[in-house]
């Protein structure tokens, strides 16, 4: 991706993992425009629903049209049918409309998960690709964080015990990703709704 002609760039680490008994999302807080940070605390992991999350990698500019667009259809999907989309046809969805743009397409690369039936997470590329995963990362300091991931994970654990992992494969990645730092965010989406860790309670898993 030419970070030149696409502006501000997330750079990122962003990490998704299952649990037994829900979705764990993590990012990085840093923005980069070329080598200059952008901006020190950019939030890369939205609320789109009450039961589904999604986080951004690639352009700002582009991710977050594509928030508002997706936290938009899926109001009116929850007006329209008077029930909350499920996390398989929301990440559906983001699909086509990434699909419709191949030619012009959103540099973005998205996690979107959440929790119906059971927790569910989806990986989609910018030109509509769509894969389901029990664990993913995104970003340019992906390899970094995919280490500490298929070392540490391990599948159908609850989120107390994952999301400790969520977090160190974040913060292993912005020891060496120049594009990935500042801190880690923490967010969870279980059965109760969507929840952000506060800095002091990631800094407490960090150091446990």
């Amino acid at each position: 991706m030419d970070i030149e002609k696409k502006g501000v760039q997330t750079g990122t680490t962003t990490v998704g993992l299952v649990c037994k008994d829900g979705v764990v999302l993590a990012s990085d807080r840093r923005a980069t425009m070329g080598y200059l940070i952008a901006s020190k605390d950019i939030d890369k992991i939205y609320r789109v629903s009450d039961n589904i999350a999604m986080t951004i990698a690639g352009g700002v500019g582009d991710a977050q049209t594509l928030i508002r667009w997706m936290t938009s259809e899926l109001k009116l999907y929850q007006l329209k049918h008077e029930k909350p989309i499920t996390v398989e046809a929301a990440a559906t969805l983001l699909a086509n409309i990434l699909t419709q743009y191949k030619f012009y397409p959103f540099y973005v690369q998205l996690l979107i998960g959440g929790m119906d039936e059971r927790p569910r997470l989806f990986s989609v590329d910018m030109l509509g690709g769509i894969t389901e995963e029990k664990l993913t990362s995104t970003g340019s300091g992906s390899p970094i964080a995919y280490g500490v991931l298929e070392e540490l994970y391990i599948p159908d654990r609850d989120i107390a015990s994952n999301a400790v992992i969520a977090a160190k494969a974040v913060s292993a990645a912005m020891k060496r990703d120049a594009a990935s730092g500042e801190r880690v965010d923490l967010v969870t989406v279980t059965k109760n709704g969507f929840k952000r860790y506060e800095k002091e309670d990631v800094s407490k898993l960090l150091n446990a």
